[in-house]
């Protein structure tokens, strides 16, 4: 089953939110066997690489120069320990991550404060997906502006509805995994260039070397920049909200279903152990993946924008970032840039329209409004959100109409939301038996993760309600 189709219980298909004893698989016990079970990950990392890197870090990159690579690094290397506890925990128990967040004291009624802080975020991250359909929506007018000039709003409102149209409609229709194969794909192709021109960037006049690089490891954060160095922790890599998100793409990938429930037995827990280990490679490569698309579009913006001083403000933000590419490639390469931006962004969008409406199903169950383990019930809930949500996230593009502060809101969001992940995790992991949690290397960095993720996170709060440390 895909786990990113619209239908979630298709005939003949077990429902992925429950297990049973009869849908248990034995693990595969090959490197080349557990590849094949591959998915959520590269799913993940599909709609990762998208507001994240190609807006936020970029922007921060052309804004302080090398000084913040530092900070980069350490987005991209200290969630994803977090994110494997919550996914093993998740596909260990056969429930999802709002579901576990429900679990944790103390409560507001039929539900967590964690919960409670989740729907806070989201209505956060609404602007943040406004300014990703925003971004779509202007490199689509600069490309051909159908009606009056590029990035005029009768260019800008025609351009959002289509985009809008076409987004709702193939998610709604269940079409998701055509797009998703050619998006992946074109990312993929994306990503390769984008990493190609960071390495390439020193045989340019855009030069950069070792110096450059150790001044970025001097773990100091600019004045002026912290706003932005914040939305940047907050987004790139895997936030909070895909941490949350990944678990549901494990369910409906199968991983929990072929663990099978917990019976005590022993043939359940070697199942548990080879399943696990396919999950850990499938978060691996996802991490290889976010890692190289983040460093490389922050080297290109400290490397090319910093030294011109073009730094991405209100509606010229994708303009000025298809300067990176002409300016080394020519004007091939802006055009190349603005279509590839234009993938990126609609296809992080879809993804978008295909997960968050899950999470709001999720919480109206967890509410008492549906009933979550209903597979109609979830299936009719999905399908109206897809509809109702979307189109908010649009017309918030159009109000406000500056994608690189609509990201930059939900990066703040998603950083502070990133403490109470972290609570709920290793509240969580006390579920998990200890033969399961990974040994002491695991646990080791599953601590300096969370130490990190929190220490910003603190440092987040203060900087949002001006509160002066030291």
């Amino acid at each position: 089953m895909s786990a990113t189709t619209v239908t979630v219980t298709p005939p003949g298909v077990p429902d992925p939110y429950v297990l049973r004893k009869e849908d248990a698989l034995e693990p595969p016990t090959t490197f080349r066997g557990r590849f094949r079970y591959l998915g959520p990950g590269m799913l993940l990392s599909a709609a990762v690489v998208g507001s994240g890197e190609l807006i936020t870090t970029t922007a921060l990159g052309a804004q302080a120069g090398f000084v913040l690579l530092w900070l980069v690094i350490i987005s991209a290397a200290v969630k994803v320990w977090v994110q494997l506890e919550l996914a093993r925990w998740s596909i260990l128990s056969g429930k999802t991550a709002l579901e576990g967040y429900a679990q944790v004291g103390p409560k507001i009624g039929r539900i967590s404060w964690i919960n409670v802080l989740w729907i806070g975020m989201d209505i956060a991250k609404m602007l943040q997906r406004g300014g990703i359909i925003g971004g779509a929506v202007t490199a689509c007018s600069l490309l051909l502006p159908i009606v009056d000039k590029p990035l005029s709003f009768p260019s800008l409102l025609i351009w959002t509805v289509i985009i809008l149209i076409v987004t709702v409609g193939v998610v709604y229709l269940n079409r998701y995994s055509l797009i998703e194969r050619i998006a992946v794909i074109a990312i993929a192709f994306t990503t390769l260039a984008t990493v190609a021109l960071a390495v390439g960037l020193p045989f340019t006049e855009f030069s950069y070397g070792p110096v450059d690089l150790a001044t970025g490891l001097a773990f100091a954060i600019p004045v002026g920049t912290i706003g932005i160095a914040v939305a940047m922790f907050g987004l790139t890599g895997v936030g909070a909200d895909e941490m949350t998100t990944y678990t549901y793409w494990c369910l409906e990938k199968g991983y929990a279903r072929w663990i099978g429930p917990d019976d005590g037995s022993e043939a359940r827990a070697k199942r548990a152990e080879g399943w696990l280990k396919v999950l850990k490679l499938d978060v691996l490569l996802s991490w290889v993946v976010c890692t190289a698309c983040t460093l490389a579009f922050y080297i290109i913006g400290a490397a090319v924008l910093h030294p011109q001083g073009l730094v991405p403000k209100g509606m010229e933000m994708i303009s000025t970032l298809s300067k990176v590419w002409s300016s080394v490639l020519g004007d091939w390469g802006g055009v190349f840039f603005l279509i590839a931006a234009a993938v990126i962004l609609a296809k992080t969008f879809l993804a978008s329209c295909a997960s968050v409406p899950r999470l709001w199903a999720n919480t109206l169950g967890l509410l008492g409004v549906i009933d979550w383990r209903n597979p109609e019930q979830r299936q009719r809930t999905i399908r109206a959100l897809v509809l109702i949500l979307p189109p908010i996230w649009a017309v918030s593009f159009l109000f406000i109409q500056s994608p690189l502060l609509m990201v930059q809101i939900g990066g703040i969001a998603s950083g502070i939301f990133l403490v109470a992940v972290v609570f709920a995790t290793w509240h969580l992991r006390r579920e998990v038996p200890e033969r399961f949690r990974g040994g002491m290397l695991n646990t080791g960095m599953l601590v300096l993760s969370s130490l990190a993720i929190t220490a910003l996170g603190i440092y987040t709060i203060t900087q949002v309600f001006g509160v002066k440390i030291g």
